[in-house]
Order: C-alpha cells, then sequence, then structure tokens
C-alpha cells in the first residue's frame, strides 16, 4: 500500500486551477433600448417633416407659390378648426370624437382598409394553398387569376357600387379585391420556393400531406406573405380613398371631394395631409405587427 505524503497533497491542491466564478446573467437596463430606438425615429420622422414643411414656408413668403392653387402648411392645417365644412356632405358613417368629424373620417376609412386586408389576407391564403395541394383546382383557377391580377382596384369600383350600393361594404370589396389576386399569386408562388429538404425530411418521419402543408408549408411561407401585404398596403390605401372619392361619399377621400366641390384648396390639402400621416401611421404599425410575428428574422446591417 502506498502512503501518501502530505506534502505533494498540499503541492498539488495548490496548484490545481481555481474554478471560474458563476457568470451572472446581466440586468436588463430600466429603459429597454427599443424606446430608445423609437425616439430616434420619431426625432428624425419630425426633423424630415419639418424641414420639408419649412421649405414650403419660405417659398410662400418669397412668392415663389401661387397660395391659391398650393397654400402654405400653417393655412390649410388651421382648415381643421372648421368643423363644419365636414358636415356637407356627411365625411364619417357614425360620428366619433364628439364634435371632431375629421376623427370620424379616419375611424370610417381605417375601418373599411383593415376589414378589407384582412379578409383578403385569409381568402388568398387559404385559396393559394387549396391551389397548390390540388393540382387540378390549381390548373383550373390560376390562369383566372392571373388574368384579374393586373386589373387596377380602381376599376373595379363601378362594379361594386353597382353590386353593394353605396357604402362600407363597396370599399371594403375594392380593398379586398385590390389584395387577394395578387396575394394569391404570392401564395402559390411562395409554396413552389420552399426547400424540398424540409418537405422529404417530413415525409420521412411519417408526416402527412395535410401535415406537411400545416407544419412546413405555412410557416415558411408567411413571412413572404407579409412583406406582399406590406408592399400591397399602399395599394388597398390608395384604392379605399378613390372609392370614398367616386361613389362611397364618407372617409378621408371624401375630404379631399368636399374640398374640391367647393373649390377650397386648403381644405383638400388638409385632406391630403391627413391621409399622409394616418397611412405613414398605418405602415409603421404594420411593420412592428411584422417585427413580433417574424422575431426570428433579422434586419440587414450594412
Amino acid at each position: 500500500m502506498v502512503e501518501s505524503n502530505p506534502k505533494t497533497l498540499e503541492t498539488n491542491r495548490l496548484t490545481e486551477p481555481t474554478p471560474n466564478p458563476p457568470v451572472r446573467p446581466k440586468r436588463r437596463s430600466s429603459n429597454p433600448s427599443w424606446i430608445k430606438t423609437a425616439l430616434i425615429n420619431i426625432g428624425w420622422w419630425i426633423l424630415s417633416i419639418g424641414l420639408f414643411l419649412g421649405i414650403w414656408e419660405v417659398m410662400t413668403l418669397l412668392g415663389w407659390v401661387n397660395t391659391l392653387i398650393l397654400p402654405p402648411p400653417h393655412q390649410f392645417l388651421g382648415e381643421i378648426a372648421n368643423q363644419d365644412q365636414f358636415l356637407m356632405p356627411q365625411i364619417g358613417v357614425e360620428r366619433t370624437g364628439a364634435n371632431f368629424v375629421a376623427l370620424t373620417a379616419i375611424v370610417a376609412t381605417l375601418k373599411r382598409v383593415l376589414t378589407g386586408l384582412l379578409l383578403g389576407f385569409i381568402a388568398a391564403l387559404i385559396f393559394g394553398c387549396l391551389a397548390a395541394y390540388f393540382k387540378i383546382f390549381g390548373k383550373l383557377t390560376l390562369p383566372v387569376i392571373t388574368l384579374l391580377a393586373p386589373i387596377a382596384p380602381v376599376a373595379w369600383i363601378p362594379l361594386a357600387i353597382l353590386a353593394f350600393g353605396i357604402g362600407d361594404r363597396a370599399a371594403i370589396f375594392v380593398v379586398f379585391i385590390g389584395i387577394f389576386f395578387i396575394l394569391t399569386l404570392g401564395t402559390i408562388n411562395s409554396i413552389n420556393k420552399v426547400d424540398q429538404v424540409y418537405i422529404n425530411t417530413a415525409r420521412v418521419l411519417g408526416a402527412t400531406r395535410s401535415q406537411v402543408m400545416r407544419h412546413i408549408i405555412i410557416p415558411a411561407i408567411i413571412p413572404d406573405l407579409f412583406v406582399i401585404l406590406r408592399m400591397n398596403l399602399f395599394g388597398a390605401w390608395m384604392a379605399v380613398l378613390a372609392a370614398e372619392m367616386v361613389g362611397v361619399n364618407t372617409g378621408l377621400g371624401a375630404i379631399v371631394m368636399v374640398g374640391r366641390q367647393m373649390f377650397n384648396a386648403k381644405l383638400m390639402f388638409l385632406g391630403m395631409a391627413i391621409i399622409g400621416v394616418v397611412g405613414y401611421l398605418l405602415d409603421v404599425a404594420f411593420a412592428q405587427i411584422q417585427k413580433r410575428v417574424l422575431w426570428w428574422k433579422s434586419n440587414a446591417q450594412i
């Protein structure tokens, strides 16, 4: 039996590497980084818009702009205080926000756009998956969809008024028809681009065709569909405004139409300014939804 030397044990103990202390996770700062990012973006947005409006005001002061045709910002923004002019004709479907009729128009237009986008997204996703799942169904319907897709949504306004009358349903139909065909083609194209390795792996593991569609195909095409939907968001926004100007006679588009009928350039530019701001905020909100849903996709930094 070999006896251990106490000095050797002591030397080994001293030469052994000391374990590293456990790494404690860093505490999150009280102010999240997204708040700082949002404030920076808001600051740049204010600076950009302020610079544009400032140049416009300076050009007006120098007499380079005809104020009857192109009124300065401080004049047409002041028109928002005169709410009585919004009541001829009725701008919104139901009054919203006490006496602030412009808010009524904003709510009416947003309701039509969001309803049409939601219905168009769901219908295009279902229709595109059916066309990809059932080959005969796809071959019978894809040529018709491709034929109707290039038709501008504005061209459908007379049919919408004849079919649904003057009101919300006609405007919702115009938004729906403007997004449905393009998004259906995008759905089919995205399905065809799914990597075959994922599909083959699922089949080897015993997945059925319906399981492959639910768990492989649909999650894979959602990012592309969000991109297509966001790209066509402004198209749907312009379509519903055109419908409000031509036949619906309510909403933000009606504000511009009232200004034209009254030969009031200030009211026209006020309506255009509201349309631009609301459309921008709608795009920002959609971008945030896209970021939350597609949380695993990061933006490229150059």
